[in-house]
C-alpha cells in the first residue's frame, strides 16, 4: 500500500505517461486489456501507461511504464508526442491528470503480460478492428489511438466547464 501523500501533494495534478507501440508493416497497435480488479476502467482495453514518479523525466516514466507492463523495450529518443490528456479529476488524481501519449514504431521485445494481477491480456490489435466506443476501450469515444495515428499532435479536455 503507498503511503499517503503529503497535503502538497494531494492538491497536486498527476503526470502520467502513456505509449503508443504501432507496427506500421502489419497496420497494428500493442493494447493492454485492464484486468477484473484495476481501480480504472477494468476490463477496458488501454495504452500502456503509469504515473511519473517524483522527479522523472515523462520520457522517462513512458519507456519504464512499457517495459514494466508489456516487456517492451523503446529507447527515448524513438518517441514522439501524439497527444496531451488533461483531465479534471481521475480515479487516483481528484485534482485531476495530465497523460502524455507518445507514439513509436522503433522497439525491441516481444509483448508479454508482465503485470498479470493489473492487466487481464496484452495483444497487438489491427487500426481497423480498434475499439471505438467507451464501454469497450478507455477514451474509445475520443478515438485517441486514430487521433495519435494521425500526425497531428492533439489535445483532449475532460470534465472541464
Amino acid at each position: 500500500m503507498s503511503p499517503a501523500l503529503p497535503p502538497a501533494a494531494q492538491s497536486m495534478t498527476m503526470l502520467a505517461a502513456a505509449v503508443l507501440v504501432h507496427d506500421p508493416a502489419t497496420d497494428r497497435v500493442l493494447l493492454l486489456r485492464r484486468g477484473p480488479a484495476a481501480k480504472f476502467a477494468p476490463g477496458k482495453w488501454d495504452l500502456p501507461v503509469g504515473k511519473s514518479d517524483p522527479g522523472e523525466p515523462v520520457t522517462t516514466t513512458a519507456v519504464r511504464e512499457l517495459h514494466e507492463e508489456t516487456g517492451v523495450v523503446v529507447k527515448e529518443s524513438a518517441l514522439r508526442l501524439a497527444h496531451v490528456l488533461h483531465a479534471a479529476r481521475g480515479v487516483e488524481a481528484p485534482n485531476g491528470f495530465v497523460t502524455m501519449v507518445f507514439r513509436t514504431e522503433e522497439w525491441s521485445g516481444e509483448p508479454r503480460n508482465v503485470e498479470p494481477t493489473k492487466h487481464s491480456e496484452v495483444r497487438w490489435v489491427a487500426v481497423d478492428a480498434l475499439p471505438t466506443n467507451d464501454t469497450e476501450m478507455v477514451f474509445g469515444g475520443e478515438r485517441l489511438v486514430e487521433r495519435c495515428l494521425s500526425g497531428t499532435v492533439d489535445l483532449t479536455l475532460l470534465g472541464w466547464s
